[in-house]
């Protein structure tokens, strides 16, 4: 493996990671309060749908995220009042969801444009690519670097904003407490029904701006199911950092590698199996990690 290779792996990695680290960010949030969010595919989903209806009919690539990050909102809006406010099954309402907006979405994929199975454009705009005017002069970090979307760069903002509320803020140790032990909490006055359906309000924006990373960012369309798990291992991902950000960078960036190498691998190996590494990789990961978990018990 020669140098440009590993740097063209590194740099797959990076862009492979932003959809599953935003989604693994919006499920610690809501681990970290205490709510079970399993729609986090739903939520990516609806945003990659929308990010590209907004992308054709608006021109503006800005307005097209902006709209992701909304339905994606929208739907975790749905998750917060049935799952949180009424207290229904968390299982039954993700899988629910998750369902929903998977036919949602192929009903109007037909009724807004016509077609099945996936749509592209010319008039579609991908979202603009960030070359940083020093580090794409140095040989091996600018080839890491290149071609990469200001969403690319924003997630890890994110990850680091909210490790910082959440372990150095009064806030933070609130929304903390809420999930530690919810009367408590309530007892000194914390709203915690609010803190709840607010944080799980997040999750779903966080899943919309990762949804809209995955339509506009590596390539620009929209194909039905477009998500493929992505959500699933959002919440491993968080799961094996323990729902703390800056370990779920590492986690996403172990997705993102692994899947980085599948597409690598495409021209040496049928892609049947190839596209099977980060689910693999994702069973695997588990299994040691809860191990590892069970004998510290």
């Amino acid at each position: 493996m020669n140098a440009n290779l590993l740097a063209v792996i590194m740099n797959s990695t990076i862009r492979s990671t932003t959809p599953v680290l935003l989604a693994a960010l919006g499920s610690a949030i809501c681990s970290q309060v205490g709510v079970f969010n399993i729609a986090l595919e739903g939520q990516i989903l609806i945003g990659s749908f929308t990010a590209i209806v907004a992308d054709y009919y608006t021109g503006s690539v800005y307005l097209a995220v902006l709209c992701g990050v909304a339905s994606g909102a929208a739907v975790a809006s749905l998750v917060s009042v049935l799952q949180v406010k009424y207290q229904a099954a968390d299982m039954v309402i993700g899988t629910s969801v998750n369902l929903l907006v998977s036919g949602l979405t192929s009903v109007l994929l037909y009724t807004a444009f016509g077609v099945k199975g996936s749509f592209s454009n010319p008039s579609l705009k991908s979202l603009p690519k960030i070359n940083l005017p020093v580090v794409r002069e140095i040989p091996f970090i600018g080839r890491v670097l290149e071609q990469l979307t200001f969403i690319d760069y924003l997630s890890y903002v994110l990850a680091a904003v909210m490790f910082i509320y959440l372990y150095r803020t009064v806030q933070g140790f609130h929304v903390q407490s809420v999930g530690k032990n919810k009367e408590a909490a309530g007892s000194l006055g914390i709203k915690t029904l609010k803190i709840q359906m607010i944080a799980v309000v997040i999750s779903g924006a966080l899943c919309g701006l990762g949804g809209s990373v995955l339509s506009m960012g590596q390539v620009t369309l929209f194909t039905e199911n477009m998500s493929s798990g992505r959500g699933y291992i959002a919440m491993a991902s968080a799961s094996m950092g323990q729902s703390q950000p800056l370990f779920i960078i590492v986690s996403s960036l172990f997705f993102g590698f692994c899947q980085a190498i599948g597409m690598s691998l495409q021209n040496v190996i049928p892609s049947q199996l190839t596209l099977t590494i980060p689910y693999l990789a994702t069973v695997v990961a588990l299994s040691i990690f809860g191990r590892k978990k069970l004998k510290k018990k």
